[in-house]
């Protein structure tokens, strides 16, 4: 039997479930329409850790407001995984989840990004932030960005 929302058989532990600590996060996964179906693997492997994840197509219901599940996501978020890819990261909505959270940590909120490249190159203002590099070894991609939340 599987478990079809980490996609994996019962019992058998990811990657990130092995290499997590005993604090959880809470964690904002920013991703493009376009990289949804790796944004929610990424969601699975670091939920699968134990940690809490903010996934849009988790947490934004029929009916909801976009912004305010969007707003409420942020706020409660310790750790943003940005998410970027050859499409790149500069979509209307992901811009301004990563800018509202670097604004935050820039106003001394205990608040970190944490970029994941699925392909192509961060934004410029993020180049010298170290990254964790999905699109060639997945697993070892995820379990440093596991070993970076706290």
């Amino acid at each position: 039997m599987s478990d079809s929302r980490v996609g994996r058989a019962e019992g058998t532990p990811s990657i990130a479930a092995q290499v997590t600590g005993t604090n959880m996060a809470n964690v904002f996964i920013s991703h493009r329409k376009g990289d949804a179906v790796q944004g929610e693997r990424l969601a699975q492997d670091i939920s699968a850790a134990g940690h809490s994840v903010w996934f849009d197509e988790w947490d934004i219901q029929l009916g909801d407001s976009v912004v305010e599940r969007i707003n409420s996501g942020l706020e409660g978020t310790a750790y943003l995984v940005l998410c970027y890819s050859a499409s790149g990261v500069m979509s209307p909505w992901t811009t301004r989840e990563w800018m509202s959270t670097l604004h935050r940590q820039l106003e001394g909120s205990d608040v970190r990004i944490l970029p994941v490249r699925f392909g192509g190159s961060a934004p410029a203002i993020l180049a010298d932030i170290k990254y964790a590099d999905l699109s060639g070894d997945w697993d070892l991609g995820v379990a440093q960005l596991i070993r970076a939340i706290r």
